[in-house]
């Protein structure tokens, strides 16, 4: 594979258009990543054309057998070398997070937190989630040992986004390494410094097996990583992007995981913590300047707490500062294409009847969006139904929770919500009513710090999980073996089946199963 060298430079570059446009140098054919808050040039990369992809996946190949062949416990120990490289590098990591995607380096620090935690969880749980167990048998096979054990697919293709650059794509990273398969991925053209630091992070603590490779480019060098006879591709990005990906995925039936996004709803009942609703409710809205696939993007408060909320999120909202300063709340939009679809759904709420409490079509700048709190806004606006992408948030009243749910399942979404309410029992009741992957009762975005939960979501949020035990069978094969213990008196496959033993099958299908 081509040599991969990473370089600094200060030059003051274009933002990138969009995910599937890479900034690249078209003399070199480098992909450029630039600093969002000042246009700095932040690393620069050689772009993997098809051979190179190929290569990448032909070496992966090899060390996928090395890889899947080992002991569960041995491979837990490479795992959990690269969790401690990892950790001790975490302040450097974060560095460039920071560098490539322009949110402060303390939320950069926690991403790569969360990212370890499933490292270890992973590396720790594989050996019982996917070892091979007794299933019972059944009337029918009782002279057999029946077991089901999962095996690794061989090669994983990872496709993964920039708002998150650690943590969302080492959701099937780490546990597609754990499950025993080797992974090629191909980070966001806008942060590839940091794939490259995760892939040589790997390195440094695997060394001599390329478990672990990254390739850098765009969209086309994600098609080639479509097309590359990997065993198994995940994929986070819009819901757009990813039906492409499953259109050019089917070519040769590569099985997909799709995480496609979201426009989750933060519901509050009667009985909820106001104060403990908004101070979620804001991180949940405007943290990462609101870049959050399962972020806060519509409020929906049961009718006699709705002044009390919105006086009280007002408040909370106007004390806070997107920036491109270390004295920020949250940093500048990573992706510059945002900024007009961000303004759009301003100005869609704002003509449709809604009302702008703080902001508004203003707060939209070069680089940085400002807070916006939208009310009374219509649920058929671009506002609540399209994914926004940005620190906005649209509150509206309603009569019940039970109309609220019924709102926030009324999208083509369905990755994650909230509900704030003092009876926990009624949380977790409420919560099954949603049409969700994952539910937080009391809190935000609270599942994704437990490793054991698995997430994902349904329609334009995409299928397949990540996380938790679903998560390593996600990037596993089942393969169950019945092995014969002893000759059946009945043998039922064979021509020279006996009167007798179809006498058996009808008295079983009469007195045992059809009663």
């Amino acid at each position: 594979m081509r040599e991969q060298s990473l370089t600094y430079g200060s030059d003051t570059r274009e933002l990138p258009e969009d995910r599937m446009t890479a900034p690249s140098n078209l003399q070199t054919g480098d992909l450029i990543s630039t600093d969002p808050r000042t246009g700095a040039e932040v690393a620069r990369f050689p772009v993997a054309d098809a051979a190179t992809v190929i290569e990448a996946v032909d070496a992966a190949r090899e060390a996928a057998a090395w890889w899947g062949d080992l002991a569960p416990k041995a491979r837990r120990s490479w795992l959990l070398r690269f969790r401690a490289e990892l950790s001790r590098r975490a302040e450097e990591l974060a560095a460039v997070i920071s560098a490539e995607t322009g949110k402060p380096t303390d939320d950069a620090l926690l991403e790569v937190m969360l990212a370890v935690v499933h490292i270890d969880w992973a590396a720790k749980n594989a050996e019982k989630v996917l070892g091979r167990r007794k299933v019972p048998s059944g009337l029918l096979g009782a002279n057999l040992a029946a077991t089901v054990e999962y095996r690794p697919f061989g090669v994983v293709g990872c496709i993964g986004p920039w708002n998150y650059p650690v943590f969302t794509p080492m959701g099937s990273v780490s546990y597609a390494l754990a499950a025993g398969n080797a992974v090629v991925f191909k980070p966001s053209e806008l942060t590839p410094a940091v794939g490259q630091f995760l892939a040589d992070t790997w390195n440094a603590a695997c060394p001599g097996q390329p478990v672990l490779q990254v390739i850098h480019g765009g969209g086309e060098t994600g098609a080639a990583l479509c097309r590359s006879g990997v065993d198994k591709l995940a994929f986070t990005g819009s819901a757009r992007t990813a039906r492409t990906v499953m259109a050019t995925c089917a070519e040769s039936l590569t099985p997909v995981t799709i995480e496609g996004g979201g426009k989750d709803a933060f519901l509050i009942d009667s009985d909820a913590d106001v104060d403990a609703a908004v101070d979620a409710a804001a991180f949940g809205a405007f943290g990462n300047a609101g870049q959050t696939c399962a972020g806060v993007e519509r409020v929906y408060v049961v009718s006699d707490r709705y002044d009390e909320f919105v006086d009280k999120l007002v408040a909370r909202t106007r004390a806070l500062r997107g920036g491109d300063d270390d004295g920020a709340d949250y940093g500048p939009a990573t992706m510059a294409r945002q900024l007009p679809i961000i303004a759009g759904h301003i100005d869609d709420a704002l003509a449709h009847g809604g009302r702008a409490l703080v902001g508004g079509r203003e707060s939209v700048g070069e680089t940085t969006v400002q807070p916006v709190v939208l009310v009374d806004v219509p649920e058929d606006s671009t506002a609540v139904t399209d994914e926004t992408f940005g620190p906005t948030v649209v509150v509206n009243r309603v009569a019940t929770i039970e109309e609220g749910i019924e709102r926030a399942n009324n999208s083509t979404y369905g990755l994650s919500a909230a509900i704030m309410t003092r009876n926990v029992s009624r949380g977790r009741e409420l919560a099954r009513l949603l049409r969700t992957g994952s539910v937080a009762v009391n809190s935000f975005l609270s599942f994704a710090s437990v490793p054991a939960l698995p997430f994902g979501g349904l329609g334009d949020s995409g299928f397949g999980r990540i996380h938790g035990a679903d998560g390593l069978r996600e990037f596993s094969r089942p393969q169950a073996v019945a092995a014969q213990k002893f000759t059946a008196p009945m043998n039922l496959l064979t021509f020279d089946r006996k009167a007798r033993d179809m006498k058996a099958v009808r008295l079983m299908l009469r007195h045992v199963y059809g009663r």
